[in-house]
């Protein structure tokens, strides 16, 4: 028998867009549908964001152990039990898994349906015995790994990031084919837990990036054993006696293991989204600045919604739905602004414009630096690898922020702050940061702006001329 739910809102897909959007309309008092076909919490609690970070927590334990000595301690290399360590990473999913159950939201009054979605119409989803019938609909379906058309792909064993977390077994030899965020902190992670690790680029790694910060984990990398090959495409694959051989065109690398980490696609496909009149493409659903889709009762959130592929950005989207559809106000999605971070060792941080794009459409630029090798707390922590590099206009209108190194990504949040709300470069300049921190280096390269000003001829003559007073 079907039966018939009607609701205020129904949302489709349970990562972090959708629960966030579930958890403010039923605490506002709406009647929710939840549909959700996996498990809850999505990507990023079960196969993204929270087990990487936890495998790359361990990673970092056992490199502190072999550099130990830079403080007088005894360096040592650490024995590895890999197993445990994916317990560990499991563990962590399951002390965070209780804030996206099932059990809290249906708590908050949410209706909680485990099942596949479909459109049957402009305003109405099945989902397994039940019809939903909503005043509006968010769907917040996520992405899922691309695989990328490689000859011999199909006939080997391979991991992407949503089966990594389940091996318990170290890898011998890792390729990871893609040099993007998932393929580098991966890759670092599991030489640091002593695997034996290539990475196959058909570019340069993190292409996105400014190839300066870059260059700064690069350099880690090589020093820790990681191989890198660039401007390099994977033609082939193949099973071998010991494992999986990767051909790229006269050159072969032989591996025990392999993970394809070469981008990510939107989920679509069996929403039935032709018979809800909502367009989209291979990058996602056709959304306007509001993230309404063509059909304006139904809105996207977070990966599925053709936009950046970050966590939080699907979080930030959740906030502009809930002014759209429930306060009625006409919020705009600026997720131009978000930020994004690489977890390697040292951490990639960067929001607004690369020095790059801001010439490209500024011209007249000026950019600031700051080494943390002139930053006390990190040479007491014996950690100077790095920099602030900050890029403004001829004015001093800040346009990006990008920091590599240690906690880049906490160190870049006044930035981002500064950004969202327009600030200058002088801002900067005025706050006091506390001693001894790597804070203060955002401060220091506020002050490098105005270095060449506030020391040339010019100003001497001033402060000459002022000293009559005197």
């Amino acid at each position: 028998m079907t039966r018939t739910i009607k609701a205020d809102l129904c949302i489709i897909g349970a990562g972090s867009g959708g629960l966030s959007v579930a958890a403010g309309a039923a605490m506002l008092g709406r009647n929710v549908v939840l549909i959700e076909r996996g498990a809850m919490g999505g990507d990023c609690l079960n196969t993204g964001c929270v087990p990487s970070k936890a495998l790359i927590a361990a990673g970092a334990r056992a490199q502190d152990m072999r550099e130990a000595e830079k403080f007088g301690i005894a360096s040592v290399e650490p024995a590895i039990d890999f197993a445990a360590i994916m317990e560990h990473v499991h563990g962590v999913i399951d002390a965070i898994a209780p804030i996206d159950s099932q059990e809290r939201f249906e708590g908050l009054g949410v209706t909680v349906l485990r099942e596949h979605a479909s459109f049957t119409g402009p305003r109405e989803v099945k989902a397994g015995d039940a019809i939903v019938k909503a005043k509006h609909f968010v769907i917040a379906t996520g992405s899922q790994p691309f695989i990328p058309p490689i000859a011999g792909l199909e006939t080997v064993p391979y991991f992407t990031n949503e089966t990594i977390f389940e091996n318990r077994q170290r890898p011998g030899h890792l390729i990871v084919i893609g040099g993007g965020p998932i393929g580098v902190e991966m890759a670092q992670a599991h030489a640091r837990l002593g695997a034996r690790v290539t990475i196959i680029e058909g570019g340069r790694i993190l292409s996105r990036e400014d190839p300066e910060l870059v260059e700064v984990l690069r350099a880690r990398f090589v020093r820790e054993g990681v191989e890198i090959i660039e401007d390099a495409k994977a033609e082939k694959i193949a099973k071998t006696e010991n494992g999986i051989s990767v051909s790229l065109g006269a050159r072969a690398i032989e591996g025990s293991h392999l993970l394809t980490a070469v981008g990510r696609k939107p989920v679509v496909a069996g929403l039935n989204l032709e018979a809800a009149n909502v367009a989209y493409d291979e990058k996602g659903l056709k959304t306007d600045s509001r993230l309404r889709t063509t059909n304006k009762r139904i809105y996207g959130a977070g990966d599925v919604a053709g936009g950046r592929q970050f966590t939080h950005v699907a979080g930030y989207h959740a906030s502009v739905l809930i002014r759209n559809i429930l306060f009625k106000m006409p919020a705009k999605n600026a997720e131009h602004l978000a930020p994004r971070v690489t977890y390697c060792d040292p951490e990639l941080a960067h929001v607004g414009l690369t020095e790059q794009e801001a010439r490209e459409r500024h011209g007249e630029i000026r950019v600031a630096r700051w080494p943390f090798t002139k930053n006390d707390r990190a040479e007491a922590e014996r950690d100077t690898e790095g920099f602030v590099k900050v890029v403004t206009d001829k004015k001093g209108r800040i346009l990006g922020a990008s920091i590599v190194g240690d906690n880049a990504g906490d160190l870049l949040q006044p930035w981002i702050l500064a950004l969202s709300s327009k600030l200058k470069i002088r801002d900067f300049t005025a706050m006091i940061a506390p001693y001894p921190t790597r804070g203060e280096a955002s401060k220091r390269a506020a002050g490098d702006w105005y270095g060449e000003k506030l020391f040339s001829p010019g100003a001497r003559r001033l402060i000459s001329l002022l000293s009559i007073f005197d």
